[in-house]
C-alpha cells in the first residue's frame, strides 16, 4: 500500500533524523519525535523503522543507510519486533561499542546516562541556526 505524501515527508524525516545518532550512542523514540516537533508521536516513528526498506531495495532511506539499531525505547529497552529483532540490534549495538546488559527476564539495556544521545535540536538544524546569526 503507497504512503500518503504527510506519511512519506513523516518517514524520510524520522530517517534522515536518525542518521544523526553518532555511532556508539542510542536515543528513543520518543525523542526522536519530539526533535521533529511530534512529540505525541513517538510509536510512528516506531512504525517507520518497522517498514524500514531493506538494503537490497535500492532507496535512499533502507536499512544499510538509517542506523536503525540506535533507536529504543524510553525505558533503555531494545524492544522486540519479531523472532530474533532484539537480539540482532543489541549484536549491531555492541559492534559499535554500546554496551547491553540483560536482566532475568532477558530484556535487554542500554545505559542511558552512558550511551544517550538527547541533543535539544538535531544537529543539522543547529548548523542552520548558526549559519543564519
Amino acid at each position: 500500500m503507497p504512503r500518503s505524501q504527510e506519511a512519506e515527508w513523516w518517514a524520510n524525516a524520522v530517517y534522515a533524523a536518525i542518521q544523526e545518532i553518532p555511532p556508539g550512542k542510542v536515543t528513543s523514540y520518543g525523542h526522536i519525535a519530539l526533535l521533529l516537533g511530534e512529540p505525541q508521536r513517538p510509536r510512528q516513528v516506531g512504525v517507520c523503522l518497522k517498514s524500514l526498506p531493506a538494503s537490497e531495495s535500492g532507496m535512499e532511506f533502507n536499512s544499510s543507510t538509517v542506523p536503525w539499531q540506535r533507536v529504543i525505547n524510553s525505558k533503555g529497552m531494545i524492544s522486540h519486533r519479531g523472532p530474533g529483532s532484539a537480539e540482532r540490534q543489541a549484536e549491531a549495538l555492541r559492534e559499535e561499542g554500546v554496551e547491553v546488559t540483560s536482566d532475568s527476564m532477558g530484556e535487554m539495556y542500554v545505559d542511558f546516562s552512558r550511551y544517550g544521545w538527547f541533543p535539544k535540536v538535531l544537529p543539522s538544524e543547529q548548523a542552520e541556526e548558526d549559519d543564519e546569526m
